[in-house]
């Protein structure tokens, strides 16, 4: 299995927040977006500064994906 934060894509375009938005507000570095952009790992630390700067739960931001 892997992860998509495809998610937090839509729930960002849901809430019309930017990307410079989501990286200051939750206090992201620039290598954690790209990581989020090409679904690698991050910490939970850095799940849980997203959910709490979007105020949403993990669910909201993440889903795990088969791999064929």
């Amino acid at each position: 299995m892997k992860i998509s934060y495809k998610p937090l894509w839509k729930l960002m375009i849901d809430k019309e927040i930017k990307q410079k938005d989501l990286k200051n507000g939750a206090r992201l570095s620039s290598s954690t977006i790209q990581k989020l952009r090409n679904n690698e790992n991050v910490t939970t630390d850095v799940l849980l500064r997203i959910c709490n700067f979007l105020d949403c739960d993990l669910s909201d931001i993440a889903e795990c994906i088969k791999e064929n």
